[in-house]
């Protein structure tokens, strides 16, 4: 399975790869929104990760241009907002900071429920 991680702080995406890559997941990451939104609309994604503050477009934006053409389950990432990213379509929320193997487990469980 197909997991995008969009995210500015290098260490956070880092360590999520590791973690993800463990799970046998394909992981791919970009720094700023911009790129993470070309990135979902041109490739097929199972799940994306997605930080609502960085370069670029913001995680709000990104997730309303997703919504506009696909369905791919996303988690947002951000130490606020929670209500914006769930109103806007948004299929889990986790604060910062957050335990990697949380995150993972929360990628399990939607991606089961997916399936």
């Amino acid at each position: 399975m197909k997991i995008l991680i969009v995210e500015d702080e290098i260490r956070i995406s880092n360590l999520l790869k590791i973690y993800l890559s463990r799970e046998s997941y394909q992981v791919t990451v970009t720094d700023n929104g911009d790129d993470g939104l070309a990135q979902a609309l041109q490739e097929d994604y199972d799940l994306i990760i997605l930080d609502v503050f960085m370069p670029g477009k913001n995680g709000f934006t990104v997730l309303e241009e997703v919504r506009k053409l696909k369905d791919t389950p996303v988690i947002m990432l951000s130490a606020q907002n929670e209500e914006q990213g769930l109103g806007l379509g948004a299929n889990a929320f986790i604060s910062k900071p957050f335990s990697p193997g949380a995150v993972v487990s929360k990628v399990k469980e939607i991606l089961s429920a997916k399936n």
